[in-house]
């Protein structure tokens, strides 16, 4: 067990590193996501905005803070992509297969990330920080994926 909590801590860190590429406006999240199968990395995501759109950090506002659009709520009213569908995405544009596969984010999924993350064959998420979508948790149940709150003082 200390092995994996060793393995999670290396991938979690990758993570947070990749959230760092986010292109979200400076005072929003940066998620970042690594998808991990056999202590291998299969894919990475941040969230951004989708290829050849302006971001919001590009055209110097949120448009969620515009609209003054609360948390974990009309996800579609974003120019952003979440990092857990850009990892998705990766992986399927690059034919990489991430059935078994682990994914490890900075934050909870959101309900629409969860239904990515079944429907992938993901089987286990550890996230670091919550999210206000507890919807997301109950469908992680009915579908059997194991969700861990990862803790960083462990090894």
């Amino acid at each position: 067990m200390e092995q994996c909590k060793k393995w999670d801590k290396r991938f979690m860190e990758l993570a947070e590193t990749v959230a760092g590429w986010s292109s979200c406006f400076q005072q929003n999240r940066h998620v970042g996501a690594v998808i991990v199968r056999d202590k291998r990395v299969m894919a990475t995501g941040y969230n951004g905005a989708p290829a050849g759109i302006q971001s919001c950090e590009e055209k110097g506002e949120c448009l969620r803070r515009k609209l003054n659009i609360p948390s974990g709520t009309q996800h579609e009213l974003c120019f952003a992509v979440h990092a857990e569908q850009n990892a998705i995405v990766q992986a399927s544009k690059y034919g990489i297969n991430i059935n078994g596969a682990t994914l490890y984010c900075t934050h909870q999924p959101c309900v629409i990330c969860a239904k990515l993350i079944i429907n992938a064959g993901i089987t286990r998420v550890v996230y670091k920080e919550g999210y206000p979508d507890e919807f997301s948790l109950q469908l992680f149940a009915e579908a059997n994926v194991l969700v861990e709150k990862y803790a960083e003082n462990e090894k």
